[in-house]
């Protein structure tokens, strides 16, 4: 092999978007993921947990919720208030439309995917019909004080549980009304903080599971408004919580990086009686886990440190493979750095603007593995600032180091540069 040299690039400072919200399709192998600056990506468990789509971020665009809904359609909605239907095929926004109160918090789609729930920060939970070409207002639920951060709908329809701060309740989609109102801290003596109901899921059984910021999961039976178990798993805030399909594991997602399953387990072997056990801790992220989802074979989780994690439950997978292997998606899967060989410049994308770096230069020679000073430091020559509240998608610098070129979901730009003794210069095509 011949010789060659490494230049350690350390000046690319780049600060990966965070993970807000996480959606499994309930009926393929596919797993869409929103982060922190607008921009949504879909992964495709079938072939090996590829990230196949990716549409760029907006400035404009917060997403707090996701969802599938019939036909395979993905919806997304946030604190602007609008409710935004994404292209996965032109990999851009397609339509938006107001939702009516003010900022999203939630959404959540019925168990058919005909209907999406949406809660408001005015207190309003509102229901849209998903019709080709669109969505459509259906109706508006009885409205309550205080914004609704979290929805979930009974596998039946009938309906909808809303968890707001210190309390939740039970809204009949048929009557529009609210048929039950239970406060969660009504059995903790001398409450002097607010609890907020972070996460909440509506079983089949009929009951009720909530994750609040005190750290706690519990199951209330709806009916009568009663707790019938409570798990402190954590010392901070639970902020997330999926359900599995068969309703017999949950995944919780805290604020310390920390999430935890809890399984439905007989009391006594071969007994009928089963209990919510807290089984499985698992400590594989460095900030707030906002996101969960559980998958037939996994524990998926994404936390505001970027990360993505699959877990594979070992139990479910039936042999050896990729299946089986804990994965962790710790970096951006697009090519954000472009270089030009011959003039030794680099090119480094962000969501709004790249920056051009000039390669610093030795003239030392030394053995393998030995680290030669630089008699040229690396050069920053340009940052060039995109206009428009759109993100950048892609980009590009030609070998020979004269162009530039970056496309944001509906625009293409080609800038010339120029380098001569009095700097650098740019001149849009």
């Amino acid at each position: 092999m011949g010789e060659f040299e490494v230049h350690r690039v350390r000046f690319f400072g780049l600060v990966p978007a965070g993970v807000r919200c996480l959606a499994c399709h309930p009926r393929g192998p596919r797993l869409a993921l929103a982060r922190t600056d607008g921009a949504v990506e879909v992964y495709n468990f079938a072939a090996n947990y590829f990230q196949e789509k990716v549409i760029p971020g907006h400035e404009s665009r917060s997403v707090e919720s996701l969802c599938w809904a019939v036909g395979d359609r993905l919806f997304g909605a946030g604190l602007s208030g609008d409710i935004t239907e994404y292209d996965l095929s032109g990999l851009s926004a397609a339509r938006g439309v107001d939702g009516g109160g003010g900022p999203i918090w939630s959404m959540v789609a019925s168990g058919t995917g005909a209907q999406l729930a949406i809660g408001c920060e005015d207190g309003s939970v509102k229901i849209f019909q998903v019709v080709p070409g669109g969505i459509q207002f259906e109706r508006n639920l009885d409205r309550r004080k205080g914004r609704v951060l979290c929805l979930s709908w009974h596998p039946s329809g009938t309906h909808i549980v809303a968890g707001s701060i210190d309390f939740f309740r039970v809204i009949d989609v048929t009557s529009g009304q609210t048929v039950q109102r239970v406060m969660v801290n009504h059995h903790v003596e001398k409450a002097k903080r607010e609890c907020v109901v972070w996460a909440i899921a509506f079983l089949s059984s009929g009951t009720v599971v909530s994750a609040d910021s005190f750290g706690r999961v519990q199951f209330w039976d709806w009916e009568q408004g009663t707790l019938a178990e409570s798990h402190t798993v954590s010392t901070s805030a639970a902020l997330s919580l999926a359900v599995s399909e068969k309703e017999d594991s949950i995944i919780v997602g805290t604020s310390t990086g920390a999430t935890y399953q809890l399984q439905l387990l007989p009391v006594t072997l071969g007994g009928q009686e089963k209990r919510w056990v807290r089984t499985k801790p698992f400590q594989f992220h460095s900030h707030d886990v906002r996101a969960v989802a559980h998958s037939p074979t996994a524990l998926i989780s994404g936390g505001l440190d970027a990360q993505l994690v699959i877990r594979p439950l070992m139990e479910k997978v039936q042999k050896k493979g990729y299946d089986a292997v804990l994965r962790k998606f710790t970096f951006p899967h697009r090519r954000l750095v472009s270089c030009a060989r011959k003039a030794r410049l680099l090119l480094f994308q962000f969501s709004q603007y790249l920056e051009l770096w000039r390669l610093g230069s030795t003239e030392e020679t030394g053995k393998d593995g030995e680290v030669l000073s630089l008699c040229r430091m690396p050069e920053h020559l340009v940052q060039l600032k995109s206009k428009g509240p759109e993100h950048i998608y892609c980009s590009c610098v030609s070998p020979c180091g004269t162009w530039i070129g970056y496309s944001t979901a509906s625009r293409f730009h080609l800038y010339r540069v120029r380098c001569d003794g009095d700097g650098v210069s740019l001149r849009k095509v």
